[in-house]
C-alpha cells in the first residue's frame, strides 16, 4: 500500500479511500450490502493496508455510518490506526430546518454521526454541498466550533465552484478559524472540468483532492451502453446516470478500453492509475460492492502509465458544463 498526506496539512492516509455509501440499508437499493455482506470486503481492504474509510450521514439515513462504525472497531484495534471521514449538509428526516450548513444543524449532526459511528471524532469532517442560505460565515465558525470541541480532526469541502470555495477558505483565515484541508469533487477520466479552477485552486492552497466516483458510476469499467443502463444491477438501476453521461464521454471509455488492452489490465485499473496522478489528488474514493472492484482498486496501485498512455486517453474528452454545488 501506498501512503500521503492530504494537502499540507492533513493526516496521512492510504491512496486508496474506501467509499462506505454502498454499505447500509439493502431494503433501499438493490446493490446495497448489509453488514455481514459488507464485513469480508472491508477486512480484505484492511488487511491489505487501505486506512482511510469515507461515509456520509445521508447515506441510507445514517445506516452506512452505523455499518461503517461497527465494522472498522471489529478490523482496528487502535483509533488511531484509521482515518474516518463523513459529511454533512443533507436532510436526515422530515424536519424542514434538518439541512443545510446552519450553526444548529451543524452541531446536531456531528454529533448524530457520532452517534451512529460509535467513536469520539472523525478524522475529517466535510461539507456535503455548498449552502446557499447560510451565511458561510455562520457556517465556517460552527466547523471551527466542532474541531475545537475534539469532534473533528480536519475539515473538508465537496462538490461546490472554485469561487466558493476560496470565499469559505478566506473567510475562516481572516478569523482564524479552522480551513478546509480536503477537496471531495467530482473528477474522473470523463469529467475533467476540475482542472479548470478547483484543481490550481487545491495546488495553490496546499489543499489534498480526494475525488469521489472514480469510475464514473461503471462508466469507467465499460458497465454502461451508449443507449443507457448497463450489464451490473446498479447500472440497471441507476438512472441519474443517463443524466450524466454523453455520447462523447463513451468515446473515452473506448480509447481507455484500448489502453487498458495494450497494457493487458482491465479498464477500471488504468483509470484509477490516471486519477490517481493527477496534480493535487491523494487518492480516489472508491465505491465497492464485490470483491473484483476491491482488488481491481488495489491492482492500480501498481500500474503505471506514461506520458503517451495518458495523451491517448486524454485525446477523447470534451469539455462539459461545469457541475457545481447542486
Amino acid at each position: 500500500m501506498q501512503y500521503a498526506h492530504v494537502g499540507t496539512a492533513g493526516p496521512e492516509v492510504s491512496r486508496l479511500v474506501l467509499g462506505m455509501m454502498s454499505f447500509g440499508d439493502t431494503t433501499r437499493r438493490a446493490w446495497h450490502l448489509d453488514l455481514d455482506a459488507a464485513r469480508p470486503l472491508v477486512r480484505r481492504a484492511a488487511e491489505a493496508g487501505v486506512t482511510a474509510y469515507d461515509t456520509a450521514d445521508v447515506y441510507d439515513r445514517g445506516a452506512s455510518e452505523e455499518v461503517t462504525g461497527c465494522l472498522l472497531r471489529e478490523r482496528f484495534p487502535r483509533r488511531d490506526d484509521y482515518v474516518l471521514s463523513t459529511k454533512v449538509y443533507y436532510p436526515m428526516s422530515d424536519a424542514p430546518d434538518d439541512r443545510g450548513l446552519s450553526r444548529r444543524h451543524i452541531l446536531a449532526s456531528i454529533d448524530g454521526s457520532l452517534r451512529r459511528l460509535g467513536t469520539d471524532h472523525v478524522d475529517l469532517y466535510y461539507v456535503h454541498r455548498w449552502d446557499y442560505e447560510t451565511p458561510v460565515e455562520e457556517t465556517m465558525e460552527a466547523l471551527d466550533a466542532v474541531v475545537r470541541a475534539g469532534k473533528a480532526r480536519y475539515l473538508g469541502a465537496s462538490s461546490m465552484y472554485a469561487w466558493q470555495f476560496a470565499k469559505a477558505q478566506h473567510v475562516a483565515e481572516r478569523n482564524g478559524w479552522h480551513r478546509f484541508v480536503a477537496m471531495q469533487n467530482h473528477y474522473h477520466l470523463a469529467y475533467r472540468e476540475e482542472e479548470r479552477e478547483m484543481v490550481p485552486l487545491c495546488l495553490d492552497q496546499g489543499v489534498g483532492v480526494l475525488p469521489y466516483s472514480p469510475l464514473a458510476r461503471g462508466l469507467l469499467t465499460g458497465t454502461r451502453t451508449r443507449g443507457g443502463g448497463g450489464s451490473t444491477s446498479r447500472s440497471a438501476h441507476d438512472p441519474a446516470a443517463g443524466e450524466l453521461h454523453s455520447d462523447t464521454d463513451f468515446d473515452v471509455v473506448d480509447a481507455l478500453v484500448e489502453v487498458a488492452r495494450g497494457l493487458g489490465r482491465p479498464p477500471a485499473q488504468v483509470a484509477l492509475a490516471w486519477l490517481r496522478d493527477r496534480p493535487a489528488v491523494v487518492a480516489p474514493v472508491v465505491g465497492i460492492t464485490k470483491p473484483a472492484h476491491l482488488e481491481d482498486a488495489l491492482a492500480s496501485l501498481q500500474v503505471e502509465l506514461g506520458p503517451e498512455e495518458c495523451a491517448r486517453l486524454e485525446a477523447a474528452y470534451v469539455p462539459h458544463a461545469a457541475v457545481g454545488p447542486e
